[in-house]
């Protein structure tokens, strides 16, 4: 359920930063993902498209203000200010998940330090799957 939430609220808030009005239909199915198999393939979708919103920011556009629809009324939001709120849900529950993890058989994965420079194993296959190297993340 947790993960599901996750996705549902990623979701909602990517297509508002997209310029898009999904708004509270977003969450409509409390459980869009009932397999993890689905849930793991719809997660990475939205998470590129969150990564290409990344890709094209400049510092105009953190201060742009994005409608988010939340039907009746339309929410504004400075981006820089959505895409924090956005990165704070989703690092609480990921980190819920990783606890509840915790108390079962099957091993967590590795989120903290995970930037750090001696690091760059356990990141090798997730930068990989997007396409990442050292070098396009961290320059030269």
């Amino acid at each position: 359920m947790t993960l599901n939430h996750l996705y549902i609220i990623d979701l909602f808030y990517v297509d508002a930063l997209e310029g898009g009005w999904l708004g509270p239909k977003a969450w409509a199915n409390r459980v869009p993902c009932p397999s993890v198999a689905e849930l793991k393939l719809a997660q990475a979708a939205v998470d590129k498209r969150l990564i290409a919103v990344c890709n094209t920011l400049t510092p105009l556009l953190l201060d742009d203000i994005v409608r988010v629809n939340r039907d009746p009324r339309v929410q504004t939001e400075r981006r820089d200010r959505l895409l924090m709120h956005l990165f704070q849900h989703q690092i609480h529950h990921r980190g819920q998940a990783h606890a509840m993890l915790s108390a079962t058989a099957i091993d967590p994965p590795q989120l903290d330090e995970f930037f750090s420079i001696a690091e760059a194993p356990l990141r090798a296959i997730e930068f990989d799957s997007l396409g990442w190297t050292e070098e396009t993340v961290w320059g030269p």
